[in-house]
């Protein structure tokens, strides 16, 4: 991608910090997608990095079941952590499907997993579009103060022209500004973090860096904890080079965690024990 006159993720990219974490994403992603099972068995690999990263989304989002029973369960109706587990499976299903579209029209993608996460379970007319002036939003995790819907509307626009301009900065950078505004943000009334979570896949997927999806940031963001998550965010909030960084680098390792546990996965296949 070109770089736009006045890049400010390019800028982003040279904090302190953010050239470490982007070169240890790539050497930790450039070893899992040389592991001798990929050459075989990437489809298997890229199945269980979805499933894993699903129930690590929706463990941050209140529903922290474990892996055997979101592999296990069939039917994600009923009650509010079964709901959130089949939203945040919906969504890592739907993420590789939207890419071309990601790069015409982000904030169509966006209104497309916000109606994926939803299910149904919304009224119809609050599903697939930004909040109104009012209107609440149900975010578990998150509480900073709400921008309001006109700052939302001039953000996501803002946020789309950013994408479409292309960069030069490093995917994790901007995978983990897509992430960390559409949290800022909340755009919706309910299901933001599912859906953050996601753009940031769609985003790591669609850069290039990891283009099998096989190293679920989801993963690394829910075994670094959900306290270390609000505090990274935090940082991202406070606009400080220091917070931005800090949120960069947070990150990046959930990246690696992910890229861990995709290894794990490889080496499971690889013993005929998966």
């Amino acid at each position: 991608m070109s770089t736009t006159p006045s890049d400010p993720l390019v800028a982003l990219g040279s904090l302190p910090g953010v050239p470490d974490a982007v070169d240890s994403v790539r050497k930790a992603v450039d070893r899992v997608y040389g592991h001798r099972v990929m050459r075989r068995r990437s489809t298997e690999v890229t199945a269980e990095a979805a499933l894993r990263g699903a129930r690590g989304s929706a463990a941050l989002s209140g529903a922290d079941w474990n892996l055997e029973e979101v592999r296990r369960r069939t039917d994600f109706r009923g009650e509010d952590e079964a709901r959130t587990v089949g939203a945040a499976l919906r969504l890592t299903a739907e993420a590789g499907q939207l890419l071309s579209i990601w790069r015409q029209s982000p904030l169509r993608v966006l209104a497309r997993l916000h109606l994926v996460a939803a299910g149904g379970a919304a009224p119809d007319d609050a599903v697939g579009r930004p909040r109104f002036a009012g209107e609440p939003v149900e975010e578990p995790l998150i509480e900073a103060a709400l921008p309001d819907a006109n700052e939302v509307a001039g953000r996501l626009e803002g946020l789309s022209r950013l994408i479409l301009a292309g960069s030069a900065a490093p995917a994790l950078v901007t995978a983990s500004i897509v992430h960390g505004e559409l949290l800022a943000l909340r755009p919706f009334g309910s299901h933001n973090g599912l859906v953050a979570r996601t753009a940031e896949r769609i985003v790591l997927i669609g850069s290039g860096l990891d283009p099998k999806s096989i190293c679920p940031a989801e993963v690394g963001h829910a075994e670094q904890g959900r306290a270390a998550y609000v505090a990274a965010f935090e940082g991202y909030l406070s606009g400080k080079p220091e917070g931005m960084s800090a949120w960069i680098a947070h990150c990046g390792r959930a990246v690696e965690l992910g890229v861990r546990e995709s290894t794990a996965v490889c080496e499971a296949l690889q013993r005929g024990a998966a």
